[in-house]
């Protein structure tokens, strides 16, 4: 089984919840992806490392950092620096705040991030795409520059084409459909 195939696998096992759910975004749905079930256990760490990493290698957008907005890109941007450690270019992880730290350093960017530093945005699950631009003008204003986006999961409502049209490329893993026939099966 491949890594892709074991991913989706993990999802639909993991993820998915059936019945009626406001999402973040204020739409209804008569599922929700919780992608932090899979994406904060072992197996799904184990799995998302290593597949973002490949994934990211072959994008051609050269990235020193990744990171995006927390907690949904928390551990997909830890497991993906892991996974890149033994590279010749181990890609540094941050977080980006939801809101300025009102004391102590007042960063909205925590973890290694430097300016000029050319990101990867990651992003659990894109509907909308309101996090991930949320992330994207973060970055920008603390100088970083931002090569695309990588989401885990895209639920196919919109999201990548918000994104796209700012001018952010966007690469997902798995898509909610392939989820979806996934349970079915």
């Amino acid at each position: 089984m491949t890594d892709h195939a074991m991913l989706v696998d993990l999802l639909a096992e993991r993820s998915v919840k059936r019945g009626l759910f406001t999402l973040a975004s204020g739409k209804q749905s008569n599922y929700y992806i919780d992608a932090r079930l899979t994406t904060m256990s072992p197996e799904g760490l184990s799995v998302i490392g290593p597949l973002s990493f490949s994934t990211l290698q072959k994008s051609g957008w050269h990235v020193d950092a990744i990171g995006g907005l927390t907690l949904g890109a928390d551990p997909i941007s830890y497991a993906i620096s892991y996974a890149s450690a033994g590279s010749d270019h181990p890609l540094r992880a941050f977080t980006v705040r939801k809101e300025t730290k009102a004391h102590g350093t007042g960063k909205i960017i925590e973890g290694p991030f430097r300016e000029r530093d050319r990101v990867a945005v990651i992003e659990d699950v894109i509907t909308t795409g309101a996090s991930a631009l949320r992330a994207i003008e973060a970055i920008r204003t603390a100088k970083g520059l931002v090569a695309g986006v990588l989401a885990l999961v895209d639920r196919e409502e919109g999201g990548r084409q918000a994104i796209e049209a700012a001018g952010v490329p966007v690469i997902s893993l798995v898509a909610a459909s392939q989820i979806i026939t996934a349970l079915k099966t």
